[in-house]
């Protein structure tokens, strides 16, 4: 019967015989272990960073954008032509609602916003009460205008966090009137705090007001009645996003008379869509990092390997006397194995408290943001073990092979 603890102690004995040797042959696994816990973190901390600013842009969502112009033979970019109008988001929700949930007509621009002697340049949206909606945003006080508002044109506003702060510093702003292009409106409703968008944009650097408030008396519509620059649409699931746009594209087509060859005056985009894919770039960017650091753990298997065949030539005269008693071939290889073994945990047990300290140390300074996980440590610890058995069993049946009588005149 193996003892199992009486071998463990039996190696770290042999350990601490040559306790630099040691110590050198561990530092590829603290190396490897550590740097595979810090490039996760960073990696999970980067992708749940673009988690929070695709939710924080709303789920399900599609936006249709004006198309583009020919003039003279040249193809101007998208948008160039304004050809969606506030009465096609209205049709929208009307033909296509057994898969739109909601569809908000926007028009925007820049301004230059003063209040008292305070004045900040930002962009004002003119759009629906369904925006908060479609973007997932809650208030953190007052109200949204509601639909007789936007009917009436009224001038009231809604603002963005860093609007409120550049105007109003620590001054509650409901209540208090703002000029935008001169013109006076009531702030009725503070939006809580987005944050970044992934291009790192400024979402609470915003103001929404009325649509026909917008379309009237800041930004007009010029030749195209009810012209908007952009609708922004909500499935009902993320299932619905393909029928969604399918639908759409065929409405629109059908409402701006555009034949079946002919090029459309808008553009439907899948944001989700779009969003989805650079969250799994980043995923595969992680497990690129964790596999580039990886390899730092099976350089520091080949160096345990080494040593270990270094302790077999070292210690055959040790081995034939324990053959000599009685011990069989296997117990000679299980404790070259645990050896090893005992090695690669000791190495990856402080490679994860090196990892550890690294990934805060990052976060710290560095200012990026890091998430350990569990199944990260897990997973460095568990493959350090293994690396230990996997490139200490040959010199462990190495050892095992030896003849007694060879070993016992071995000098």
């Amino acid at each position: 019967m193996i003892n199992l603890p009486a071998t463990f102690k039996i190696s770290l004995r042999a350990l601490r015989t040559n306790k630099m040797r040691s110590a050198l042959t561990m530092l590829g696994i603290i190396i490897g272990v550590s740097a595979v816990i810090t490039m996760l973190a960073v990696g999970t901390g980067a992708s749940n960073k673009i988690s929070e600013q695709i939710s924080s842009m709303g789920s399900n969502l599609l936006i249709v954008f004006p198309g583009s112009i020919t003039a003279g033979g040249l193809r101007m970019g998208s948008g160039s032509q304004s050809t969606l109008t506030s009465d096609d988001a209205m049709a929208i929700m009307r033909e296509c609602s057994a898969v739109v949930e909601e569809a908000v007509p926007t028009l925007n621009g820049a301004a230059q916003i003063v209040f008292g002697n305070q004045n900040w340049s930002t962009s004002v949206y003119g759009t629906t009460p369904g925006m908060l909606f479609v973007r997932d945003w809650q208030l953190a006080d007052g109200r949204i205008f509601n639909d007789q508002e936007v009917k009436n044109a009224a001038k009231v506003a809604v603002l963005g966090q860093t609007v409120v702060t550049n105007l109003f510093g620590e001054m509650n702003p409901s209540g208090q009137v703002i000029r935008i292009k001169k013109v006076p409106f009531t702030v009725i409703g503070v939006l809580s705090e987005k944050g970044q968008s992934m291009m790192g944009q400024d979402q609470d650097d915003v103001i929404y007001i009325p649509l026909a408030t917008a379309q009237r008396k800041i930004f007009g519509t010029g030749a195209v009645p009810n012209m908007v620059r952009s609708i922004t649409v909500k499935a009902r699931s993320a299932a619905d996003l393909k029928p969604a746009e399918r639908q759409i594209t065929e409405l629109l087509k059908q409402r701006h008379r555009i034949g079946p060859h002919q090029e459309g005056d808008f553009t439907v985009r899948n944001l989700t869509q779009m969003m989805m894919v650079a969250e799994q770039s980043t995923q595969v960017m992680t497990l690129l990092l964790g596999a580039i650091a990886s390899v730092s753990m099976l350089v520091g298997g080949i160096g345990i390997m080494n040593i270990m065949l270094v302790s077999v030539t070292e210690r055959t005269k040790e081995i034939g006397i324990r053959m000599a008693v009685g011990a069989k071939s296997w117990d000679i290889r299980l404790q070259f194995i645990i050896e090893a073994l005992t090695l690669s945990l000791i190495g990856g047990l402080t490679g994860i408290l090196l990892g550890l300290i690294a990934a805060y140390a990052v976060s710290v300074f560095a200012g990026w943001p890091t998430v350990v996980s569990p199944l990260s440590v897990i997973f460095a610890f568990g493959f350090s073990g293994l690396i230990g058995i996997f490139f200490g069993f040959y010199p462990a049946y190495k050892a095992s092979l030896l003849n007694p009588i060879d070993a016992l005149r071995y000098e």
